[in-house]
């Protein structure tokens, strides 16, 4: 497996992962053309040069979002989703934010302990953030 820069021509093979994972809630094409027209920091994952999984990073001065981790399901439980994390955390330590904040939704759990190995603590909860579901999000900070 190795990590690279998220480009263009990558959204094509995201958008089934997004499917997949998120459903109604998932981000469109769209949306991942404007995350890399702003310059945040995307990475993908690739297997065999298949894309695999993928992270975003948004900074503002001193302060970083994660937007997104997705692995892949058939791609999941190998430590993907973690070095990808590694990779958005150690961009954000270069970029010299002094906090990381990420939003999960409440039910992922799994989710949920990757962060809080990694530092990461619940400061709050957003009421129906996930839409249309209308799921509640968990809103994580780790600070340096």
């Amino acid at each position: 497996m190795r990590i690279e820069r998220f480009r263009w021509w990558h959204i094509a093979a995201a958008m089934p992962i997004e499917e997949d994972l998120f459903g109604a809630e998932r981000w469109t094409a769209a949306m991942f053309w404007n995350e890399l027209a702003n310059g945040h920091h995307y990475l993908v994952a690739l297997a065999d040069d298949t894309l695999v999984g993928y992270a975003g990073l948004a900074v503002n001065s001193a302060e970083a979002w994660v937007q997104n981790i997705a692995v892949r399901r058939d791609s999941q439980r190998r430590g993907i989703g973690r070095t990808l994390l590694a990779a958005l955390l150690a961009e954000a330590a270069r970029r010299r934010a002094a906090k990381v904040l990420l939003e999960v939704a409440v039910d992922n759990r799994p989710a949920q302990r990757l962060y809080a190995a990694y530092g990461f603590e619940p400061i709050g909860v957003r009421r129906g953030y996930y839409q249309p579901s209308n799921t509640d999000a968990v809103v994580m900070q780790r600070a340096d």
